[in-house]
Parts: C-alpha cells; structure tokens; sequence
C-alpha cells in the first residue's frame, strides 16, 4: 500500500495495469486511507475482471459502533450499565449515524470545551471523553486520532483532587430543613441514608427491601439495619449499618407509600411527582418497583434546597459529613468507620487523620491543671537557682 498526506489529509498512489491511480482519501487518519485503498483496488479489479478482492469491513456508523461496544460490557452492575448508557446516549446524539471515521480530534476536543461551557464539572466531561475513547478503541480507531492531535495525546480537564467537606451543625439543619419542604418525597429519606448511615447515592438508588431488617411496631419503623448491596467497590459491598431514629422515621414515611413491594422491589424505586388537590401537594405515580430511582427523581430538587438553605454543598458532602462525625469521636476506631463506610480514599483518609489529630489534642488539653504557666515558671526558677524541684 501506498498512501501519504498531502497537508492534513491522506492520498494513496497506486499501480493498476498500466494507470497510475493517484486521489484523495479525504481522511485525515492514515488507518482509513489505507482500507480506502484496498476498498478502491478491489472496485477497480471488479469493474476490469468481474472479480473483487476480498477486503476487510470498513469502519461502522458510530450509533452502531456505540451500541456494540455498550453490548460488550456484560459484567456490569445494573447502576453501572445505568452510568455508561446516559453517556452513550448524549454521544450518539451528538455524533449520530457518522462514521467513526469520520470522528476527528478536533471535534473531541471542540466537545470537551463546548460540555465545559455548557457548566458540567471536569469529572463529568471527562466520563463522556471516556467513553467515547473506549467506544473509538473498540473499533481500533482511538490510535488514529491521538495521530492527529498535539503531542499525540487529548488532554483531560482538571478534576477536583480534595476530599469535599463536613457540613457545619448550622448547615446540616438549614439544608435538612429545606429538604423536608422540597417537592421530592424521596428526597429526605435518601440524604438522612447518607448523612446517618454513610450511603453513596448509587447504593441508595441500588437498595432492595430485601437489604432491609426492620423492626415494625404500631406501623412505625422502630429500628433497623441496613446491607449495601452492589457498590462501587469490593469493601463497600455487603456492609451492615445500624439505622438511627431519624433514618428509621424518614423510612417509615417513604415505605408506606409502597403497599406492593416485594422482596425484591427497589426501596427508591423508579416514579415520577405530580401535583394535585388542594395546596398543590406533591404525589408519587408512575411507579416502577422493578427500576431504581433515577438521578433525576432527586437532583434538581437537591439543588433547589441548597440554594433554598444558602448552603454550598454536593450530595456527597452528607457521606462525609457521617465519616467527619465518626473520626471526631476518639472511641470509635479506624477500623470500625471502614466496616462502616467501606472504602475511604488515600485524600479521605487524610483529612481524618488530621481530624483525629485535633481530637487528640483536645482530649490531651482536658488534662491541663489551673494556671499552668505560673508552674511553668516556678519550676523553671527553681532549677536556675539549683533548688531542688517542688512537689
């Protein structure tokens, strides 16, 4: 094969008989000039003998390539497949039924910047960019366009690298407050999950009533414990956490709406909100048991509490304002908050390890005596003078 660029995109040059075929492939990856050729010779020896030559597949149309690469992931999790198909759903918007050929670096990064602009945060971006690399690497066409781009490379966009915060006593109730009046009746049961019990919002949306153990009286939930089911990682899943009364009481409200659920029935599961009746007061229908809550039955509703409550703060935060609570108290061990929260990140592990340092120095500074600077200075004038110390 013969094909070479001539300014940023691929000709090929070839002999067939006695004609010299020379034309553009008009692509700029060097891969698909090169099946553009083969395709070119075998449409030539075609037409000349009433023979083709065997040649091979030339690249899908990306809707097609997305939806295979999508088939292949068959060891996800049900929230896992729920996390890469809404980005394989927005790429196959943006790219339609283009070949993926035709997908050049300039395009990805032009849709790195436009997603930025459009106010998503640098992890969100960087998922689709991502996914759209795998979908690319599954039809061998990610190394044809690194050659296109500078340095050989697409740079991702700067993710935040701390470990969020603890909400303050005074936010936590504000944000709890703005919460309980949110139109979202799932709302405050999934955040006191959270905030009481460590829950990810991925192992809230995934919870059974089969990971429920509840104890009833007089149609209440008096006490509980918890099991995470499926969860991000192998330390996190299967975790039991005792419920606290608020939880036991947001729960008593939210499973009462749900007389048909089953053992395997989602806690949170998939519904919509409407509102009726006099004061417009919010209802829950289009209940789906077999489907877990989307993102969207909270998120916004999220949002609009924050802002409500003037607190600066992401659903996450209530996960780490339950560790933050947890390494405040000297009785309780490390190894007790991991049995509790699963895993905890190098950065978290961090930033309570500087908590339990404070909280050291303050049970140490209970042992202060009276006036400690006045015996300070008696021992130190004593020792001058050669005098033996006081007692």
């Amino acid at each position: 094969m013969s094909v070479f660029k001539r300014g940023r995109v691929y000709w090929m040059r070839f002999q067939f008989g006695k004609r010299q075929i020379c034309k553009s492939t008009h692509t700029t990856i060097k891969a698909v000039a090169q099946e553009i050729e083969t395709a070119e010779k075998a449409a030539l020896a075609k037409a000349t003998f009433g023979v083709a030559r065997t040649t091979r597949k030339l690249p899908p149309a990306f809707d097609k390539a997305a939806e295979s690469w999508f088939k292949s992931k068959t060891k996800l999790t049900p929230l896992g497949r729920a996390f890469y198909r809404q980005y394989v759903l927005k790429l196959i918007r943006h790219f339609g039924n283009r070949l993926v050929s035709d997908i050049t670096a300039e395009e990805l990064i032009a849709l790195r910047d436009n997603r930025r602009g459009e106010g998503l945060s640098g992890r969100q971006v960087n998922c689709e960019i991502r996914t759209l690399r795998a979908i690319l690497q599954h039809c061998r066409m990610w190394a044809g366009l690194l050659e296109q781009a500078d340095g050989g490379k697409i740079e991702l966009l700067d993710e935040r690298s701390d470990a969020g915060r603890a909400l303050s006593p005074d936010e936590e109730s504000r944000l709890l407050a703005a919460i309980a009046d949110s139109p979202s009746p799932a709302l405050y049961p999934m955040f006191v999950l959270s905030l009481d019990g460590g829950l990810r919002p991925s192992e809230t949306r995934s919870l059974k009533h089969k990971n429920l153990d509840l104890s009833w009286s007089k149609g209440t939930v008096e006490s509980g414990v918890v099991t995470v089911g499926a969860s991000k990682t192998e330390a996190s899943s299967g975790r039991s956490i005792p419920l606290t009364r608020r939880a036991c009481a947001a729960l008593t409200l939210w499973l009462s709406r749900f007389s048909e659920a089953n053992a395997e029935s989602y806690v949170f599961p998939f519904h919509r909100v409407g509102f009726a009746g006099h004061g417009r007061k919010p209802h829950v229908w289009a209940i789906d048991l077999t489907r877990p809550a989307s993102r969207s039955n909270y998120k916004r509703s999220f949002d609009t509490a924050c802002v409500k409550a003037d607190v600066d703060c992401t659903f996450y935060d209530a996960r780490r304002s339950f560790i933050t609570k947890l390494a405040e108290n000297p009785a309780v061990s490390e190894e007790t908050i991991r049995q509790l929260a699963g895993h905890v990140s190098k950065d978290m592990l961090k930033r309570y390890a500087h908590i339990r340092d404070k909280a050291r120095r303050d049970a140490i500074a209970t042992l202060e005596v009276a006036e400690p600077e006045n015996l300070v200075r008696k021992l130190l004038q004593s020792d001058e003078r050669g005098e033996s110390l006081p007692n």
